[in-house]
């Protein structure tokens, strides 16, 4: 019991700012509904441990997305009678025999290692606090995807995918595969697991599995 007190005695207090006049309030510790802003009445959602399971549910199917959109062809060539497709690794594989050696790392560092790290630290992060569990390393692993986010450029990759696709299409009939519209679909899941990934909440959370 008395840990538990101690615990809580350090914990600092949940502040939410309103998002119509941007007044600061005090989340109340027994907080479990929306509360209503003190001076534009504005509704303030209560960031409740139910708030992980959007996350975690947007977060498995982007795990799922991203690995369609690495195993299957990106774009299908047709061109006097002669048909290629290729993956994402398999593109920069190509560039790295042709000897552009940097531009092919860039392409697996932006598309493929980093956002699929970055989704597996988010898991790693995620599932044991649904359970009830604090995962070894839990301010390393917040750290480390702080650093990690700004370097994932989907749609940087995706702008050149169709770039590339508009100046083929004079040269070859182009189709784009599974892997592009994998790719399409894995952006906008990573732009709405952005938007309900909050950091703070996964801090809540923590204490309140220490606690227990």
């Amino acid at each position: 019991m008395s840990s538990r007190l101690e615990n809580r005695s350090w914990q600092h207090p949940v502040v939410l700012a309103c998002h119509e006049c941007d007044l600061l309030q005090t989340r109340p510790d027994n907080a479990r509904k929306d509360m209503q802003c003190c001076r534009c009445g504005s509704r303030l959602p209560c960031q409740g441990p139910d708030q992980l399971k959007p996350s975690l549910a947007l977060l498995l199917a982007s795990l799922l997305v991203f690995v369609l959109a690495n195993v299957f062809p990106v774009v299908q060539l047709e061109a006097g009678g002669t048909r290629l497709d290729t993956t994402l690794l398999g593109t920069a594989w190509q560039l790295s025999q042709q000897g552009m050696l940097p531009i092919a790392a860039v392409i697996v560092l932006t598309g493929c290692l980093l956002p699929g790290l970055e989704l597996t630290c988010m898991l790693y992060l995620l599932l044991p606090l649904m359970l009830g569990r604090v995962p070894a390393g839990f301010a390393r692993i917040i750290r480390t995807l702080r650093l990690l986010h700004p370097w994932g450029m989907m749609e940087v990759f995706l702008l050149a995918a169709l770039v590339a696709l508009v100046k083929l299409a004079h040269l070859a009939d182009v189709h784009a595969g599974i892997g592009l519209w994998s790719f399409f679909a894995l952006i906008l899941l990573l732009s709405g697991n952005a938007s309900c990934f909050d950091t703070n909440l996964l801090w809540e959370r923590q204490q309140a599995c220490k606690a227990n």
